[in-house]
């Protein structure tokens, strides 16, 4: 349906000024057709990644592509992706999927403490992530910016996005706590949604807001640590 689309989105790519996220990749929005598309442009910038993408591993459009057709309703809908190659190389991939319409990310309500109907947000967001680790579906960069809301009549709709990097397996109860780990939430609001989490499982309340605010806090650790040792100031 989208194969005129598909075939020349590098050039619709390159027209757009669009841009909604540029860094290693980039991501932009385009309308074709009186439609509107997400188009992630994935960036592989060594001669050794080019060999590894070409040869050993699938590229990151095509598991982008693949995983959110496995994990359906949880992402935005899937459109395509293409793969461009040079001499024989992977030199740009692209992955294209709908655009959702969403209000904000979860790191709205995580940062301001006065967010309306904040509490009740975080425990649909609770209950979204437990039907996702029931799907067996392990996000492995579960963290604020990835994970889009939308307000509905009914409350709140979620979508999971940057979803090259994923896991599909039964997860233990650890594994389950420290996917919460990379939100950066502050121990109370980690409490609210953990508190709501262990209603759907089977494992004591208190337990589980103990391992998951020190996952939180271990990952917050290194990462501070990372920082200072590029010379970054550090703000707690």
């Amino acid at each position: 349906m989208y194969r005129e689309f598909l075939d020349n989105i590098r050039e619709y790519f390159s027209l757009s000024h669009n841009s909604i996220h540029k860094a290693r990749n980039e991501i932009k929005i385009i309308e074709y057709e009186d439609k509107i598309f997400v188009v992630k442009s994935f960036k592989i910038p060594s001669l050794l990644n080019k060999i590894i993408y070409t040869f050993f591993r699938e590229s990151k459009a095509k598991k982008s592509y693949d995983n959110s057709i496995k994990i359906g309703d949880f992402a935005p809908k899937a459109i395509g992706y293409r793969v461009f190659k040079r001499f024989g190389l992977i030199e740009k991939s692209y992955f294209v999927s709908q655009n959702f319409e969403y209000d904000f990310t979860i790191r709205e309500p995580l940062l301001d403490k006065n967010f309306k109907d904040k509490e009740n947000i975080f425990k649909a967001f609770a209950k979204f992530t437990y039907d996702l680790h029931q799907n067996s579906i392990f996000h492995l960069d579960y963290s604020p910016g990835n994970i889009l809301i939308k307000k509905s009549l009914d409350g709140y709709i979620f979508k999971i996005v940057d979803i090259n990097r994923m896991k599909f397996i039964t997860l233990s109860h650890d594994e389950r706590l420290k996917n919460f780990s990379k939100l950066w939430a502050k121990d109370e609001d980690m409490e609210i949604i953990i508190r709501e989490y262990a209603k759907h499982i089977d494992i004591d309340t208190q337990v589980a807001i103990k391992k998951a605010i020190y996952y939180s806090q271990r990952n917050k650790d290194i990462k501070n640590f990372k920082k200072r040792l590029k010379g970054i100031e550090v703000v707690d």
